[in-house]
C-alpha cells in the first residue's frame, strides 16, 4: 500500500531556459485519445459479445442492443475525455519515451476505470451515468457485474501481454493501485453507516485518505505506468504517482462540490443530489467540523428532516448551511492545495520539458470543472 500523501518534496532548481508553450488541455486530451483509442477498441472487441456490448455501452460507443451511438455527446468512438489515457501517455513522454510506449498501460487503466464505475454505480444505486442509463439500469445488476469483471480481467491481460522489459513492474504498479482503490471504496461504503456527529463521525482526514484511494490511486497509477513502461528511474515513477494521487483528491473535492451545487445540464445529475442521498462528502464534513450556529443547525437538520423526508425546502436549507458554515470554501481550498502539491511533485524530478508543460496545463482543466 502506498504511504499516505505528505507535504510536497523540496523543489529542484527551475530550468533557466524558457519552457515550451503547452498545447491546450483539450488538444492534449484529443492527441492522447487518438493514440490510445484504436488499442482500447481492439481490446474491448476481444470480449465475449454480451459483456463486450455492455462495455461498449459504458464507454458511450453504442446503445442497448449494440446500435452505434454516433452523435451522442461523448459517444461515437470517443471513449470519453480520456484523462487517464492522457496521464499515461504524458507519463511516458515525460520520461523521454514516445507516447506509444504507454498505450498498453493507458488501455489497462481505462478498462479498470470503466470496471470501477460499473460496480460503483451498482453499490451507490446510481441509475444514470453521463446523462444516460447506467449499465446495471440498462442491462440488469447481474449482467453489469459480469461486464465489470470482464473489464477487470481484460485490463490485467492487456498489461501482461504488453511488449518490453518493464511489464512485470507495470503489473505490480497496477496491482498496488487496485488494492488502494478497493480500500478507498470500502471506506466510502463504511462511511454511510457512521453518524454525522460525535466521536464516531467521519473526520475530514479520513475522507481525504478515502478519496486518495478511491479516486487518486488510479490517476496516480496512470501517470506512473507510462513512466514505468518507459523504464524511468524509480524517483520519477514515484513523483508521477504522487502527483496523480494529489490530483485525485482535488478531483474528488470538486466532484463533491458539483454533487451539491453543480449545474444539472453539465453534470447530468439533479442539483443537491448528494444532499438528497445524505452522502458524506467533503463540503458536508468540513461544514460540520466548523464551530458555529450554521454547523449546529446543519447537524440537527441532517439528523432529522433529511433522514426522514428530504423535501426540497430542507435540502435547499442544508445547502445554504453548508456554504454558511464554510464547507464550500474549505472544499475548494482543499482542491487547490492538492493541485499545488501535484505541481510540486512534478517539479521535484527531471522531466522532459514539453510533456511536463502539458501535464501542468492539464491539472487545472481536470479540477476547475464548471465551478
Amino acid at each position: 500500500m502506498t504511504a499516505p500523501l505528505t507535504a510536497p518534496a523540496p523543489l529542484l532548481p527551475r530550468p533557466t531556459t524558457t519552457p515550451p508553450v503547452p498545447a491546450s488541455a483539450a488538444q492534449t486530451l484529443a492527441r492522447c485519445r487518438s493514440l490510445v483509442l484504436p488499442a482500447l477498441t481492439a481490446a474491448v472487441d476481444r470480449l465475449h459479445p454480451y459483456p463486450g456490448e455492455m462495455a461498449a455501452f459504458s464507454f458511450g460507443w453504442c446503445e442497448v442492443g449494440g446500435t452505434p451511438a454516433a452523435g451522442r455527446p461523448g459517444g461515437g468512438k470517443s471513449g470519453g475525455k480520456g484523462v487517464r489515457q492522457a496521464l499515461a501517455v504524458l507519463g511516458a513522454e515525460a520520461a523521454g519515451a514516445p507516447g506509444a510506449t504507454a498505450v498498453a498501460g493507458a488501455v489497462a487503466v481505462e478498462l479498470i476505470h470503466a470496471f470501477s464505475l460499473l460496480h460503483d454505480d451498482i453499490m451507490d444505486g446510481d441509475e444514470t451515468r453521463r446523462r444516460r442509463a447506467s449499465v446495471w439500469k440498462a442491462y440488469g445488476t447481474g449482467p453489469a457485474v459480469l461486464a465489470g469483471d470482464a473489464l477487470f480481467a481484460l485490463a490485467v491481460q492487456t498489461l501482461a501481454e504488453s511488449h518490453g522489459p518493464h511489464g512485470g513492474a507495470a503489473i505490480r504498479q497496477l496491482s498496488g493501485a487496485l488494492g488502494d482503490l478497493v480500500r478507498g471504496q470500502a471506506e466510502d461504503l463504511l462511511f454511510e453507516s457512521r453518524p454525522w456527529t460525535g466521536p464516531d463521525a467521519v473526520r475530514t482526514a479520513e475522507y481525504r485518505a478515502m478519496a486518495e484511494g478511491k479516486t487518486g490511486a488510479l490517476l496516480g497509477c496512470a501517470a506512473a505506468l507510462g513512466a514505468q513502461l518507459a523504464g524511468a528511474p524509480e524517483p520519477v515513477v514515484t513523483a508521477l504517482d504522487r502527483a496523480g494521487r494529489h490530483v485525485g483528491v482535488a478531483f474528488q473535492a470538486v466532484d463533491d462540490l458539483l454533487g451539491i451545487w453543480g449545474d444539472p445540464r453539465v453534470t447530468g445529475k439533479p442539483v443537491h443530489g448528494d444532499l438528497r442521498r445524505r452522502k458524506k462528502t467533503l463540503p458536508l464534513l468540513a461544514a460540520l467540523a466548523a464551530d458555529g450556529p450554521a454547523a449546529r443547525e446543519l447537524a440537527s437538520l441532517l439528523g432529522a428532516a433529511l433522514d426522514t423526508s428530504p423535501d426540497d425546502a430542507a435540502v435547499h436549507r442544508a445547502a445554504e448551511l453548508v456554504e454558511e458554515a464554510g464547507g464550500r470554501a474549505a472544499t475548494l481550498a482543499e482542491a487547490h492545495h492538492h493541485l499545488d502539491a501535484a505541481r510540486a511533485q512534478l517539479a521535484s524530478v527531471p522531466l522532459a520539458p514539453t510533456a511536463a508543460a502539458e501535464l501542468l496545463a492539464l491539472l487545472p482543466f481536470l479540477v476547475d470543472r464548471a465551478l
